[in-house]
């Protein structure tokens, strides 16, 4: 009974064909396209793929994107789910002013979070940073209630406001650097230690509301970047959404 994961951006699609809709389930396949060029997974990389007996997916890109997927998804006779964040699933409640507003990735990214830090050990507060096109950086606390999250503009969202907002940035990405010396250091290093800081300070408040030390756990295409120049000790996690989504999966497709 396999199962299809999907993860639809706002610069890619990444997927993954699993043996079966369960957590740790065995990976059988998993490819990533730029959204330009989804328009030939059916010829290409889903060609020869085992039909899958269950498709769910997480979408945060325009629905004209999600409808160009679903015809290259014909060549199965399977109708894909969609996640929609929802008051609670999959043991985390949402505290959201209006649960279904919440983006589906952020919800499906929680998820994945929670359970991960669940099988490591006893229950504790966490902080779950998805670093992308933009960056989220959410509060769950031991219990499994999202808090609440900011959001904030990824590197690039970050460098092209400046650009046009400001004559004469039109400059290279520069290095990370303590004390930038040039425009495109001093550009790359704002936007980096922006983003530190502000997992830092959220850190900071769940610490002081839960009273416990938070589990820092951060995931995204672009978390790698961030890495080297994190302030708060945390977990660097390449799939988060999919381990969201296989929890989910075990939800909605028992038996």
């Amino acid at each position: 009974m396999t199962f299809l994961a999907l993860d639809i951006g706002n610069t890619r699609l990444k997927w993954a064909h699993y043996a079966s809709p369960r957590p740790n389930a065995a990976l059988l396949a998993q490819g990533a396209e730029f959204l330009e060029n989804i328009d030939k997974l059916s010829e290409g990389a889903w060609k020869d793929l085992k039909a899958p007996q269950h498709i769910l997916g997480c979408v945060v890109a325009a629905d004209a994107v999600k409808r160009r997927l679903q015809e290259q998804m014909e060549l199965w006779d399977v109708a894909p789910q969609w996640v929609v964040a929802s008051e609670a699933e999959a043991g985390l409640r949402n505290g959201y002013d209006h649960p279904t507003r919440l983006g589906s990735d952020r919800w499906i990214a929680m998820i994945g979070a929670y359970h991960r830090m669940l099988s490591q050990g006893a229950p504790r507060p966490m902080v779950v940073v998805m670093v992308g096109t933009a960056v989220t950086v959410e509060a769950v606390d031991a219990s499994g209630k999202f808090l609440g999250g900011l959001i904030l503009p990824g590197h690039g969202i970050m460098l092209r406001a400046l650009e046009s907002g400001t004559a004469g940035l039109h400059v290279p990405t520069g290095e990370v650097s303590l004390f930038p010396t040039n425009t495109s250091d001093a550009l790359t290093s704002g936007g980096t230690y922006a983003i530190s800081g502000a997992v830092e300070r959220m850190v900071q408040h769940v610490r002081q509301h839960c009273g416990a030390e938070p589990l820092c756990v951060m995931t995204g295409g672009a978390g790698w970047k961030m890495a080297p120049h994190m302030s708060v000790p945390f977990e660097l996690v390449d799939n988060l959404i999919f381990d969201g989504l296989l929890e989910l999966a075990a939800v909605r497709f028992p038996g």
